[in-house]
């Protein structure tokens, strides 16, 4: 058993995090701090944890803890953790984008392994700290890395994803608002998203020529779930990518490719990656769908988490999807 604290537990992630630790079999939650619920029971945040937990909001830390789960806005973990020195023995999991960037991965001496499984396992498997990736990035990500490094990524891509209104975080904002969001969509951000630095960076880790990227991301009218399209020019059969994206993720626990098209049902509430490829003349269409909750947020933390402590990667993570 390992005791484990969350910060910013009253979020999106930090409570689907709550969720996830509190029926891991290897987890004990130690904390699960907040400055502004302090004292407040855990269900007042997550009315459907009532019954499985009377755990409590806390302004108190442990700074001797296993592990810890950052799960602050962008630009307040690295100030978190300098207010806060943690144990040198605790092992940190942040799940903002402060630490994903190379430039931006080491902090006091210990780096921050980008945390990926799918690219960086072995590197997991030895971190002290890991920066969970983004879920646009994720989604992408695992959409392109076998052409990337099997050298054949070298044309532009297109891309293009949708992703729900939990993906804008728990305040409330204009375009979540339910008058807004409902029967209604748009695009953001175009082709200037923040996921992009740490998409360039694991596409490029290969060593390989790597064409340029246009991302196009849009706001869609449901909750949960990314569903991204990718394409790029291929000059060998449907056959090859398939053996191409098989290979690569043979030993992924995660990540399967679909013969049928993909639709977002089959992976929300679930750690699940669909790939679906599909071949027009010399375009290779790819097309990725996550929970950007889960394998987009918190279900990769804890998927690192088991491997950096030597769990099962799956452990606690066997979730059934919303089919219907």
């Amino acid at each position: 058993m390992i005791k484990v604290g969350i910060i910013g537990g009253s979020g999106y992630t930090g409570g689907e995090l709550i969720r996830l630790l509190l029926h891991h079999p290897q987890v004990e939650i130690d904390f699960i701090y907040s400055t502004t619920k302090a004292g407040k029971a855990i269900t007042a945040a997550h009315a459907d944890l009532l019954g499985q937990t009377d755990l409590k909001f806390t302004n108190a830390l442990n700074l001797d803890i296993d592990l810890v789960f950052l799960c602050l806005g962008h630009g307040n973990s690295h100030k978190f953790l300098l207010e806060n020195p943690f144990s040198s023995a605790t092992k940190i999991i942040d799940l903002s984008n402060d630490f994903r960037l190379q430039a931006d991965a080491v902090f006091k001496g210990n780096k921050f392994v980008y945390g990926l499984p799918e690219l960086f396992k072995s590197e997991i498997k030895k971190a002290v700290a890991i920066a969970n990736p983004g879920c646009f990035a994720t989604a992408i990500q695992l959409a392109l890395l076998p052409l990337a490094k099997a050298g054949k990524l070298s044309n532009e891509v297109h891309i293009n994803a949708v992703t729900g209104s939990t993906g804008a975080g728990i305040k409330p904002s204009e375009t979540t608002h339910f008058s807004w969001r409902n029967n209604n969509a748009s695009w953001y951000k175009p082709f200037t998203h923040q996921h992009l630095g740490e998409i360039g960076e694991s596409l490029n880790s290969f060593g390989t020529d790597v064409g340029k990227r246009y991302f196009l991301p849009h706001r869609g009218n449901f909750t949960r779930g990314i569903l991204a399209t990718a394409y790029t020019k291929f000059n060998e059969s449907l056959e090859v990518a398939e053996q191409l994206y098989g290979s690569f993720y043979q030993n992924a626990v995660f990540t399967h490719i679909a013969e049928a098209p993909l639709h977002l049902k089959q992976v929300v509430n679930t750690n699940n990656c669909h790939i679906h490829l599909q071949k027009h003349d010399d375009i290779l269409l790819v097309t990725s769908a996550i929970d950007n909750l889960l394998k987009g947020a918190s279900g990769q933390a804890v998927q690192n988490m088991n491997l950096m402590f030597g769990f099962e990667e799956n452990l606690g993570l066997n979730l059934k999807a919303s089919a219907f």
